[in-house]
């Protein structure tokens, strides 16, 4: 079957996912978006899609199926509520939104339509990921106790607005810290307690996060950093041994278990690994379309809410807000 997607935003992130879409079977660029027609012109070039000066006119296009929204997190609710008045699924990037407040009206406008919608967290559908949470909960691994989990590195000067604005949702929570907290959720389960510190700037922007939780008889430690060359791993200790996931831990090649006493093996992924990984992302959102499911059982709207209360009040507690919050 045939999925034809419309690409909202022309940015670095967009041209990554048309790359991988490339690789995904069944999948077709059919038209992409943008606020400046030369942008979408070029876009729609190099991709072979069809090219729309505005948002508004991408999701009328009657040849799209589900958009995928790549513009910043400030923009999604608005891009998003287009997308389901024009009766089109949506696949937006993480974070859903900027708060809690704009995730439960997106997730609201979406089952209001009865459309699918999906928060592009594409490390809970890469496949060495999803081979970790299966064995755990399997109990392959013993029972988890502390996870490890940091990503980071250093924007530099001259990045894009929607790295240093505040307007925009910048911070090294939103942007990267969303990882280690996922991780943290899908090995764990929920976090009962979070507890943070941060390095916010004059701007209001979070530059280093780092997370103590505990999610019941466990607890995990977690960072994040716009500022640092940070090792990007993440580890988990259970009670028979170790998972070892290597840089870049959010899409990683392989993972290493260690059982106590024992030699080290080699964890491998369910599946093939489609294009970078966002590949898997695209090829699940057809799956969940094709079977008519409006919501991902991968990453599940309930789960994506209630990461998004916790990054509410880890901003709370660190001094971050934006305009929204009012």
């Amino acid at each position: 079957m045939t999925t034809r997607w419309g690409i909202l935003a022309t940015g670095r992130i967009a041209r990554s996912f048309a790359d991988n879409l490339r690789e995904v079977d069944g999948a077709v660029i059919a038209a992409v978006g943008s606020r400046s027609a030369e942008s979408a012109g070029a876009f729609a070039s190099e991709y072979g899609a069809r090219a729309h000066a505005s948002y508004e006119s991408l999701v009328a296009d009657p040849d799209v199926d589900v958009v995928y929204i790549a513009t910043p997190h400030s923009m999604h609710l608005e891009n998003a509520r287009l997308a389901f008045a024009a009766g089109k699924h949506v696949l937006c990037e993480k974070p859903l939104t900027l708060n809690l407040a704009e995730a439960e009206a997106m997730v609201a406008a979406a089952r209001e339509a009865g459309l699918f919608l999906m928060e592009a967290m594409w490390m809970a559908c890469h496949p060495v990921v999803r081979a970790i949470v299966e064995g755990i909960g399997e109990g392959r691994y013993g029972e988890p106790r502390q996870v490890h989990a940091d990503l980071g590195f250093v924007v530099p000067p001259g990045a894009s607005a929607r790295m240093v604005d505040p307007a925009l949702g910048a911070g090294a929570l939103l942007d990267m810290g969303i990882y280690p907290l996922t991780f943290a959720h899908l090995v764990l389960g929920e976090a009962d307690e979070l507890a943070a510190t941060a390095r916010v700037n004059e701007h209001g922007v979070d530059l280093d996060v780092a997370i103590a939780g505990r999610h019941g008889d466990a607890v995990s430690a977690l960072t994040a950093s716009m500022t640092a060359v940070s090792p990007r791993t993440a580890t988990i200790a259970t009670t028979t041994g170790r998972i070892d996931v290597p840089a870049d831990f959010h899409h990683p090649a392989y993972a290493t278990w260690t059982p106590t006493n024992g030699e080290p093996e080699r964890i491998e992924g369910l599946g093939p690994l489609i294009g970078s990984g966002l590949g898997n992302e695209a090829a699940h959102v057809q799956e969940c379309l094709h079977a008519g499911r409006l919501e991902s059982p991968l990453v599940p709207l309930g789960r994506t809410l209630t990461l998004i209360r916790q990054m509410d009040e880890v901003r709370r507690q660190i001094g971050v807000s934006y305009a929204s919050d009012s």
